[in-house]
């Protein structure tokens, strides 16, 4: 059960302002704030109108907002990134947080707008604002080329950002061959295969994508371990030839109705003793949590496909049942993000 702490009102100052408090958060990043404060701790708000080109009003509307939410530090007269910003960029990680930034702002934010309708329509109404006639997400972006890019770059950084939970947590001990099922472009065989230097990959994804994939293997040397092969995941048999199948960030977006259908697709593509992966965020079986999970629904709900959800532990283990794998395995990742992989055998 989730460990929340009583709402308060400043708590539901947060809720009701939400959406303002995101808007601080992207304006410091577009005008180079937090990399400015990284560089130079300490600076004044007239020293920091002068290297951003703002006047006074703004500069204190944008100090108001990024101190009073925790973003920046107020010393004295000077201003400081907080120190899970300072963490960030020590380690190199905040180039991903920019990503997120703007895949929130350039993605997931028209889209949201939607999200009362969606509930009430039970489907991604969200998605009228992205061009094209695909009922998913993914069909619609191979319409739009600028689009699919930002949106394959800010997954990469997603998936930076969640993967060290997926190569820790991934046994892929005795494993040979590994079928990545909507692999994207390659950004999760690539890690594995980084990882797991004995094991062998195939990508599995619509045409348009696994030429991005294809590129990206070949950038990191690993064409000779990481195949691509194009195919609907849900039409087309699985090749055959694989001890794994791994489904990373994938069940998401499905039915529990089409998630089973998959799972029974990898059973039968698996021989005896397979086992099947899946990688994603996933919620409490409480359903009260955590806040990461209840938030990312939102764009779930709206945005990729009919039934996207992020769904609880106990719900993957009732869909292996029904596909008939067996022994399953619950793996969280323990971070900030609630990743975590299960596993199950044929």
């Amino acid at each position: 059960m989730a460990d929340a702490s009583p709402l308060t009102t400043d708590g539901l100052v947060q809720i009701l302002f939400g959406s303002s408090a995101f808007q601080m958060l992207n304006a410091g990043r577009n005008l180079g704030l937090f990399p400015l404060l990284h560089r130079n701790p300490g600076l004044t708000p007239d020293e920091i109108g002068r290297e951003l080109g703002l006047v006074a009003r703004p500069v204190q509307i944008l100090l108001l907002g990024t101190t009073a939410l925790g973003l920046t530090v107020r010393q004295g007269e000077g201003y400081r990134n907080a120190e899970v910003l300072k963490a960030m960029f020590e380690d190199d990680t905040w180039e991903i947080i920019e990503d997120l930034i703007e895949y929130e702002e350039q993605i997931v934010r028209p889209a949201e707008v939607d999200f009362t309708a969606s509930l009430r329509e039970n489907t991604n109404v969200g998605l009228r604002r992205i061009e094209g006639t695909g009922t998913d997400l993914y069909h619609r972006l191979s319409a739009n080329p600028d689009l699919e890019q930002l949106f394959y770059r800010c997954m990469r950084s997603w998936s930076r950002l969640s993967n060290p939970v997926l190569v820790e947590k991934a046994d892929l001990t005795g494993v040979r061959r590994v079928l990545d099922v909507g692999g994207g472009d390659g950004v999760n065989a690539v890690a594995l295969a980084q990882a797991n230097p004995g094991v062998e990959f195939t990508v599995l994804d619509l045409p348009g994508t696994v030429e991005i994939a294809r590129r990206r293997i070949a950038e990191h040397g690993l064409a000779d371990r990481i195949s691509v092969r194009a195919a609907d995941i849900f039409a087309d048999d699985y090749p055959s030839g694989h001890d794994c199948v791994l489904f990373a960030n994938q069940l998401v977006i499905w039915s529990p109705e089409e998630n089973v259908r998959l799972l029974r697709k990898a059973y039968a593509a698996l021989p005896d003793g397979g086992r099947v992966l899946v990688f994603n965020a996933v919620s409490d079986d409480g359903g009260d949590g955590p806040l990461y999970a209840a938030l990312d629904n939102v764009y779930f709900a709206t945005l990729p496909a009919a039934s996207s959800t992020i769904y609880r532990w106990d719900q993957y283990e009732e869909w292996f049942a029904a596909a008939g794998f067996v022994k399953f395995e619950r793996l969280p990742g323990g971070r900030w993000t609630p990743h975590g992989v299960i596993s199950a055998l044929k």
